[in-house]
């Protein structure tokens, strides 16, 4: 039997406790889960069973919340994060990842964090989740993959300022970029030959050098070196043309140039679904694709689509991971 996914807690001052609570109604009949956290920050009223070890998840998930007890520093207030929690949201972290890389957890479903409380309160050295997971995993690169059932999309350069991006924009990166997402295309989601398209950088693809010369330059000689190579990859597309759902249909995921050139088509198809995946890790990482939304909390309004969905996504992704077979070592 697969074995649970791990969710962790995130910020406890945001919408993340609700949104735990919200997915186990959902899904407490579909999939296991568990949450690692402290359950006094949980809604009260809520159904809850602690768990001594993630084994016990299934069978309780038709009682409560399974919750794998990790003790905070101070109660929650919701929408007003406390600098003394931080160390607790980022020790849940090193203990989601240390379950999921022993095999006691089959995913990793992380709940949003509060950057700066993290911060403050314990001189966090990490931009984000994805660094620090990184860090723990050691592993050099990884890419962010948003994706709904409609779309799965890979922006090559992520939070930079636009006017950097043919700067930080190297052959070196798509390439790797590109690897990254044919390998989890096949691993995670049981892709045998995965169809990728690659935008253009410049409109209409730069439209043979007259709005901007890289893809002459070296954008299309990569693309070929890398199909010469067996990769099946269109393009470079232009990125006005290629998310309508008759395109769509042509491949399996997309790998644009910068951030809003991937994010704004996947959060028009799918706002409330969009599910923010980690490739390149040694296990399966998602999380919803917000943050911790500080003027909801504790109001019981949160959305939980995106949660849900991120569940799900990890329990599909654990099913074609535990299916796909290993290489020879």
């Amino acid at each position: 039997m697969t074995a649970p996914i791990a969710l962790t807690c995130g910020e406890p001052a945001g919408i993340g406790p609700e949104l735990a609570v919200s997915a186990w109604n959902a899904l407490r009949d579909e999939l296991p889960f568990f949450l690692i956290g402290d359950p006094t920050h949980l809604p009260d009223g809520a159904s809850v069973v602690e768990i001594a070890s993630p084994v016990e998840a299934a069978g309780a998930m038709a009682q409560g919340l399974p919750v794998l007890r990790h003790d905070f520093a101070q109660a929650a207030v919701p929408g007003q994060p406390d600098a003394t929690n931080a160390q607790g949201v980022i020790d849940v972290i090193a203990r989601g990842v240390d379950l999921v890389q022993s095999g006691d957890a089959s995913a990793l479903c992380t709940l949003p964090i509060h950057k700066k409380a993290l911060q403050d309160g314990a001189g966090f050295a990490y931009p984000g989740h994805t660094e620090y997971l990184a860090a723990l995993a050691d592993v050099d690169q990884v890419v962010m993959m948003l994706a709904c059932d409609a779309l799965k999309v890979v922006p090559t350069t992520i939070h930079i300022a636009l006017s950097e991006v043919p700067n930080q924009l190297t052959p070196a990166l798509l390439r790797k970029t590109i690897e990254i997402t044919d390998a989890a295309l096949r691993r995670d989601y049981g892709i045998a030959d995965p169809v990728i398209a690659i935008a253009g950088l410049n409109p209409h693809a730069g439209e043979g050098g007259a709005m901007g010369r890289e893809e002459l330059d070296w954008i299309n000689a990569l693309i070929a070196e890398m199909q010469g190579e067996g990769f099946a990859l269109k393009g470079p597309m232009s990125a006005d043309t290629m998310f309508h759902a008759r395109a769509r249909q042509g491949y399996d995921a997309a790998v644009c140039m910068y951030h809003d050139q991937a994010l704004i088509p996947i959060k028009t198809i799918g706002f409330d679904e969009g599910v923010n995946v980690t490739l390149g890790l040694p296990f399966i990482r998602t999380s919803p694709d917000h943050g911790t939304a500080f003027d909801i909390a504790g109001q019981g309004v949160a959305n939980a689509s995106s949660t849900i969905e991120a569940l799900r996504q990890a329990a599909i992704m654990a099913k074609a991971r535990a299916q796909t077979p290993k290489e020879p070592a």
